[in-house]
């Protein structure tokens, strides 16, 4: 009799635990997974806007077929203007890719050396940067550094940075996360690093070289190294949930660009037409061939689908790091790459 009576206790006990922790289920994942796919890529991003998304804007292409473009809800609420597949969008760490092939091509001219150290390329910073000595650029490049990442810095949030040497600061005079080429982690002190010694090489500005050996060669007349190059109109809205702030207005230093722009340059990216002879081996040597980005106000994927040779871009402009919107933005593309595979079965 008393085992029947504990057994029904811990029965109860169970069941109620059970109930009480879908509490925690975070539905709205659920839902965008469970939904019944829609047969078209619109209805799908016209069915995303309802997780929250301020604006959407999607573009598709699949050699063969022409450019598919695609948005939903707002370029910018305040003002009602309605989202355009043709908006400058904050691109965020999808500089990376820009950046990793300029690189690829300064090192085939001779003017820079993957194996040189941090320690050479920049001799006042030894002593503010952890084993500098033996971090190598092709470290810095794969993320293998161990060089911390500035935005990891307890008071980066607490006291945004002012200027580029500000964020810069955040990222040094800090102990290595992990001894150089033995561990993988992300950083964007990495790159910012890069810039600047990109910059030191030329004698002129980084994105003027990107502009002249990457973007006027691909005819990519819509894509910019920064917020001061372009008219803010174009630029589509940043919003973070919970704040009353238009992000667009915040000069990242990071690129901004049409989703066309973005889907030509990785199409010649993963086709290899964005390089000249022998810059293609140095690039598959040190960077990757997809890229996501990620800032206040703005998510973007940009993904190669080499199974149907297509490109798909997706921006969306509400973040909450604290929040799910980025997964969600993941499920909805994953979605809208199930469709195109669907349509073209």
């Amino acid at each position: 009799m008393k085992k029947k009576k504990t057994k029904r206790i811990l029965r109860t006990v169970f069941i109620l635990a059970s109930i009480g922790s879908l509490y925690f289920v975070p539905w709205i994942l659920v839902k965008a997974w469970i939904l019944p796919l829609p047969d078209t890529v619109q209805e799908q991003i016209d069915e995303a806007i309802e997780y929250g998304f301020d604006g959407l804007i999607v573009y598709v292409d699949q050699t063969g077929k022409p450019p598919e473009f695609y948005a939903a809800g707002w370029h910018d609420r305040e003002n009602k203007i309605p989202a355009y597949p043709q908006a400058l969008f904050k691109i965020g760490s999808i500089t990376k890719l820009y950046l990793a092939v300029a690189t690829a091509k300064l090192v085939k001219e001779g003017r820079l050396s993957l194996d040189k150290t941090l320690a050479v390329y920049f001799p006042e910073l030894a002593g503010r940067i952890q084993y500098s000595d033996k971090i190598t650029l092709r470290m810095m490049l794969q993320h293998r550094s161990g060089i911390p990442n500035f935005v990891d810095h307890p008071d980066y949030w607490k006291k945004p940075p002012k200027g580029r040497q500000e964020i810069l600061d955040y990222g040094l005079d800090l102990p290595a996360d992990f001894e150089p080429g033995e561990d993988y982690g992300y950083s964007n002190t990495n790159y910012m690093l890069i810039e600047d010694l990109m910059d030191k090489i030329l004698g002129y500005p980084h994105q003027q070289y990107i502009k002249d050996e990457i973007l006027n060669p691909l005819g990519l007349k819509n894509t910019f190294g920064s917020l001061s190059e372009v008219d803010l109109d174009d630029v589509m809205s940043g919003n973070y949930v919970g704040v009353d702030k238009d992000f667009k207005y915040e000069d990242t230093g990071l690129m901004l660009a049409t989703a066309e722009d973005v889907g030509k340059f990785l199409k010649a990216l993963n086709d290899g037409s964005v390089f000249k002879e022998g810059e293609q081996e140095i690039y598959s040597s040190i960077y990757v061939y997809e890229h996501t980005g990620l800032l206040p106000g703005y998510q973007s994927i940009a993904k190669y689908h080499k199974d149907m040779d297509m490109v798909v871009i997706q921006f969306n402009n509400t973040t909450n790091f604290d929040g799910y919107e980025w997964s969600i933005a993941e499920m909805v593309y994953s979605r809208i790459v199930k469709i195109l595979k669907k349509q073209n079965s």
